[in-house]
């Protein structure tokens, strides 16, 4: 952990979820300022808004040949909330949201399985951003929590690798993942 930030940065707010059970809640994308991520969920927090925004560490060498650790944005200027319908405006006015990604109709919401995989103990592992899609075999997620998710498999260093593909953001991530947990996804 950096800065207070581990890998996936969480706010929850258990107390408005026992109020309502959490329904009518969904997961939305979130456009912000670029690289505002971090504050803006600390503004969201203020908000009790419950937010997500997954992170992953790395090891820069600048210049002067120092190391630096950080923890950066997996999808830089997004970050995910989990709101009800009339939660929206407290989303629109916090510092450093642009908007809450969706279509002519209004938000979109991301799939549970996206954000819950993005959380998952698989994920915080060993993540990092993947930006050029390649083509590969299309593969399903056959056991556990992320059943039935779908990416593309590749191949990086002779380990395998899982991107996921978060298509309403156009952003993509790889995750390390074992062939055994893998199956084709058939089309």
């Amino acid at each position: 952990m950096i800065d207070g930030y581990s890998s996936g940065f969480c706010r929850s707010f258990p107390r408005e979820e026992a109020a309502d059970g959490g329904a009518g809640r969904r997961w939305y994308a979130v456009f912000t300022v670029p690289q505002n991520e971090k504050s803006a969920v600390k503004h969201l927090h203020l908000r009790e808004i419950e937010s997500f925004l997954p992170t992953y560490e790395t090891v820069r060498v600048w210049k002067n040949r120092q190391r630096v650790h950080l923890v950066l944005p997996l999808f830089p200027s997004y970050l995910f909330v989990r709101i009800g319908s009339r939660e929206r405006g407290r989303v629109l006015e916090s510092p450093g949201v642009l908007r809450i990604v969706g279509n002519r109709r209004g938000p979109v919401p991301v799939p549970d399985e996206t954000v819950e995989f993005l959380r998952s103990d698989l994920c915080t592992k060993k993540v990092e951003p993947y930006h050029e899609l390649v083509v590969g075999e299309k593969v399903r997620i056959r056991s556990g929590a992320m059943r039935g998710l779908e990416g593309v498999l590749i191949r990086k260093n002779s380990n395998l690798r899982f991107v996921l593909t978060v298509a309403l953001i156009n952003q993509h991530a790889a995750v390390e993942i074992g062939a055994e947990d893998l199956e084709p996804a058939g089309g």
